[in-house]
């Protein structure tokens, strides 16, 4: 049986969160030596390393699973001084959640609103696509992503299908687009893109022309400035559906192609073990997304 002790746990994931051992250990108010031989005998506990000497450091699979440990640990505590001392203030609940920028800007954060006042809440933003990384090494406790097979440790349950036009103002596309879209008009008319991990506009490209095709482009990292380039008239670009139903019923942006559209589905995930503030934030975010998808 492993025994991990809960001080070396939250050690792990002192030195996740403050990014070496000396900051670590100025914030548990100890020794450097004492977070060294902590992390040792952790090691020696689980019987492999759980950090790689890198810089930045990084943890190993192993490490992810321990800081997960401790976060767990953290919000279970909460949730038995809840229980044992129930009506008297406790400190609220610390829950970290990764939300993908459309989703964020579009529907999610009303969701959030609605917990406010029993969670504190840290929000990263990160692409559905990759917000996993974040869940699977113990930085965050649930996820809104893209991928179904729950992470280690983690359950899944599916939102919902989040569907982005392509789009452009008609200006735009009387300019870049007035003989047609075409792999060739596709080829030179400029695209917006969020940033280097975005990949909704070329999957796209893909799909339309069956061979890859790198138009002029502008990164535009942020949800409501990468709405505004489009409409510009800096480029095309895919947008949720649901964020631009107005603009086309005024004609102030019109869909490239009759019918074309990308689906990414969205799914929530957590750790299995999480907390009532946890299942809390769950339930919220899935009612919200009933009500969309």
């Amino acid at each position: 049986m492993i025994d991990v002790h809960p001080e070396q746990a939250r050690t792990l994931a002192a030195i996740l969160a403050h990014g070496s051992f000396d900051a670590a250990a100025r914030q548990l108010s100890v020794t450097a030596s004492a977070v060294s031989q902590r992390v040792r005998a952790l090691e020696a506990a689980v019987g492999r390393p759980v950090l790689r000497r890198t810089r930045p450091l990084e943890l190993t699979e192993s490490g992810q699973a321990v800081v997960r440990f401790a976060r767990q640990l953290e919000m279970l505590s909460a949730d038995l001084a809840e229980e044992l001392q129930p009506g008297i203030p406790h400190a609220r609940a610390r829950l970290t959640l990764v939300v993908n920028s459309d989703s964020l800007h579009t529907w999610a954060l009303p969701a959030l609103a609605a917990v406010a006042d029993t969670v504190q809440l840290e929000i990263l933003r990160e692409d559905q696509d990759y917000s996993l990384d974040l869940l699977r090494s113990g930085a965050a406790a649930g996820a809104i992503t893209a991928t179904a097979k729950p992470a280690p440790g983690c359950t899944a349950r599916r939102l919902g299908v989040m569907r982005y036009l392509p789009v452009c103002t008609p200006e735009f596309a009387g300019l870049w687009l007035g003989g047609g879209v075409t792999a060739e008009t596709l080829a030179q008319a400029p695209v917006i893109t969020y940033d280097r991990k975005d990949d909704l506009q070329d999957r796209f490209l893909r799909r339309f022309s069956r061979r890859p095709l790198q138009p002029p482009r502008h990164y535009v990292p942020a949800a409501h400035e990468f709405g505004a380039a489009i409409r510009l008239g800096m480029g095309w670009g895919l947008v949720p559906e649901i964020e631009i139903a107005e603009d086309l019923q005024r004609a102030r942006l019109t869909v490239l192609t009759p019918r074309a559209h990308v689906d990414v589905p969205l799914h929530w995930q957590q750790w299995r073990h999480g907390s009532a503030a946890l299942d809390e934030v769950a339930a919220a975010i899935q009612a919200a997304a009933r009500v969309l998808y």
